[in-house]
């Protein structure tokens, strides 16, 4: 079960799909207590045990970086740290 963990903090300088990768990476390692380099952005944030509670965490914590409202289901419509950078990167024109 996840708790509100240590807050991570905002990239520093611009937006990019890799800031915005590294700060995804950062917020499920700090949710899941394990270090950021034991996080596979290519695997599912399924198999990482993410429930509907925390993904509408993680949307809203992304809605303060990316300054833009953004919907809880992202997460499951892009399943993976890869695929949801790519999509906000694209998205927002990094």
């Amino acid at each position: 079960m996840f708790r509100r963990k240590k807050a991570v903090p905002k990239p520093d300088g611009p937006l990019t799909e890799e800031s915005l990768r590294q700060w995804l990476t950062d917020y499920l390692a700090a949710q899941i207590e394990v270090p950021a380099g034991e996080i596979d952005t290519k695997k599912t944030f399924e198999s990482y045990g993410l429930d509907s509670r925390v993904a509408v965490q993680v949307s809203g914590a992304l809605e303060k970086i990316v300054e833009r409202r953004l919907s809880p289901g992202l997460l499951y419509e892009y399943q993976s740290i890869d695929d949801l950078s790519a999509y906000l990167a694209k998205e927002l024109r990094l």
